[in-house]
Formats: C-alpha cells, sequence, structure tokens
C-alpha cells in the first residue's frame, strides 16, 4: 500500500526537479533581459512602468463591458430552452444596460484609436 504512494510521491519530486533543472538550462540571464529587443526586434522607446494615458481607461472600460457580457452568455446560452421567455426577456435587459455603457463609452471617446 505504501509502495504506491512513495512511488507517486518519488515521480512527482523527480519530474518538479527535472522541470525546474531544464528551466535552469533554458533560462536567459538578468543581463540580458536589459539589451535584448523589444516587440519583434523594436527597441522601447519608454520604461515598462510609465504611466498609462488616461484615454486608455475608458477602453479598457469598454472590454470589461465586452468581457462581462461573454461571461454571462454562456451559462444562459445553456439554460435558455429550459427557462423559455424570462430568460430571453432578462438577456435583452441586460444587453440593454450594456449598450448603455459601450453608447458612453462612444460619448467619451474611447472608440477613437489615435
Amino acid at each position: 500500500m505504501f509502495l504506491g504512494i512513495l512511488s507517486m510521491v518519488a515521480v512527482a519530486v523527480s519530474t518538479v526537479a527535472a522541470v525546474y533543472g531544464l528551466c535552469r538550462l533554458t533560462a536567459v540571464s538578468p543581463a540580458a533581459l536589459i539589451s535584448l529587443p523589444f516587440q519583434s526586434g523594436w527597441a522601447p522607446q519608454e520604461h515598462a512602468l510609465s504611466r498609462y494615458h488616461a484615454r486608455w481607461y475608458v477602453a479598457t472600460l469598454l472590454f470589461l463591458a465586452f468581457d462581462v457580457e461573454m461571461l454571462f452568455m454562456y451559462p444562459w446560452a445553456v439554460v435558455v430552452a429550459n427557462l423559455g421567455f424570462s430568460a430571453v426577456l432578462e438577456m435583452f435587459l441586460f444587453l440593454g444596460a450594456l449598450l448603455v455603457a459601450v453608447l458612453w463609452v462612444w460619448r467619451e471617446g474611447g472608440l477613437r484609436w489615435a
């Protein structure tokens, strides 16, 4: 009985050791990360921790609106046949609320990418 548990622990420990060793063999040195090119060979133009312009926050809200929409639409699609018309009505109310959010982002200029 304990032989099976011991063998599983041995396999787990050896797998972790092998992955760790592979990581150490293939890792890039930290000094090389400073001089490596960024994004398809382009040199970075600003520091990685620089601040974003405020217009990107509106674009982020738009992304979150669509992301939350998909988060709720997948389970809804599974149960809509069982719930009937009330589920369809609730989804249209939810989509209406998201449409208000998208119209607000449009008014704020979040859809202009320049």
